[in-house]
């Protein structure tokens, strides 16, 4: 299915980015990752104001996201 696409802004590397149709799309990697508040903003500008700020890093499970049998 054909599709316009307008203009696209990549901030980082890395990343998968898809144009158009996809069937099928599958983690090849997996990561977690804590940050506080304010933490993974993104754009050009911000203007936080945070008075308090803490993260919960407490997880009980063992695997959050499996990627086994994922060529």
């Amino acid at each position: 299915m054909p599709s316009i696409v307008g203009p696209v802004k990549i901030n980082s590397a890395g990343g998968v980015v898809n144009f158009g149709d996809s069937f099928n799309t599958t983690p090849k990697s997996t990561s977690k990752t804590y940050a506080g508040s304010g933490g993974f903003n993104t754009g050009d500008f911000h203007v936080v104001n945070n008075g308090f700020s803490m993260t919960n890093s407490f997880d009980p499970d063992i695997a959050d996201q499996d990627i086994t049998a994922n060529n």
